[in-house]
């Protein structure tokens, strides 16, 4: 697969080979972390083409971008995890281990992926969560604190174990596997928060009409009694009798109301959280939109999250 490359220089009458080159091909040396070599160059070319070096330039040297990418390959290969490329991660990248292709469903997937993980399989994660409204940013295929987040709301909506971590039962999970149940008392909202999301995401774009509570306008409150009666749960009509009528939590999950002072003092605006510091609400400037608790106008006024 690679070029020979042989460096010679003659010593005493003697032809030695230059350290760090190789004659033969991928396989027949090592490659790791700080190594710089043609051979390096062509293993980045081909994680990148299995999606685990996305976003990033071949430069023949191995650094922690590519020990990453290598890890996160050994991983879903299902081979030992070292960051070290030596024949058995090279018999994988050659199709000599099952290792999933990018085109293949996720919900077939059996590894795992976390934090500092590159490349398709996080992409599929994140394409995932951004599906069930859990992750409202650009599919990079980067696992970093953002998808993290998104990966514990999810799990803490479903009943799993809260790592953060995506393995099978949270890939099962995210394509409509069975998982472990979350308590009786729990079921109703588990079932309730996934489908307000997806139903107020439907009507993005509706236009802010005042006293608005169908989707040919809604004004704010009218906009979450809607979407939450469409999802089998009754709210109250406006902004300071929803905030009556729940229970605060110390900081919001997918699914639950996050409270806003703004023309007046108290609860006047509210929204639904839908993970990873953004909320859904009907803006009297946009109409239902999606927006960041983190930017300049709505952080200073945020009050509050409360479960419904």
């Amino acid at each position: 697969m690679f070029k020979k490359v042989v460096i010679t220089t003659t010593i005493a009458g003697s032809l030695l080979l230059a350290p760090n080159v190789s004659e033969a091909a991928l396989g027949d040396q090592t490659l790791y972390n700080g190594m710089k070599h043609s051979d390096v160059t062509e293993l980045q070319n081909l994680l990148d083409s299995k999606g685990y070096f996305n976003y990033h330039t071949a430069t023949g040297y191995f650094g922690s971008i590519t020990e990453s990418g290598v890890r996160s390959f050994q991983r879903s290969a299902g081979i030992t995890v070292d960051g070290v490329v030596g024949p058995q991660t090279v018999k994988a990248l050659n199709g000599g281990a099952s290792v999933q292709s990018t085109s293949q469903s996720t919900s077939s997937y059996s590894g795992t992926v976390r934090h500092g993980d590159r490349g398709q399989q996080v992409s599929n994660l994140q394409s995932q969560l951004k599906d069930k409204g859990y992750y409202n940013y650009s599919v990079d295929g980067i696992f970093g604190s953002i998808t993290k987040r998104a990966v514990m709301n999810f799990q803490s909506a479903n009943g799993l174990t809260v790592d953060g971590i995506a393995g099978p039962q949270t890939f099962g999970a995210l394509s409509g596997a069975s998982t472990a149940a979350p308590s009786s008392s729990n079921d109703s909202s588990v079932a309730s928060t996934s489908s307000v999301v997806t139903i107020a995401k439907q009507y993005i774009g509706v236009p802010y009409v005042w006293g608005g509570s169908t989707p040919s306008g809604f004004d704010c409150s009218g906009f979450l009694q809607y979407a939450y009666n469409k999802a089998g749960v009754s709210l109250p009509r406006t902004v300071a009798s929803m905030w009556d009528a729940t229970s605060s939590v110390s900081s919001p999950s997918v699914g639950d109301l996050v409270f806003f002072e703004t023309y007046k003092p108290g609860p006047s605006h509210a929204g639904i959280y839908l993970g990873g510091g953004k909320f859904i609400h009907s803006s009297s400037s946009y109409g239902v939109t999606i927006s960041s608790m983190d930017n300049s106008y709505w952080a200073p006024r945020y009050l509050g999250a409360k479960e419904v």
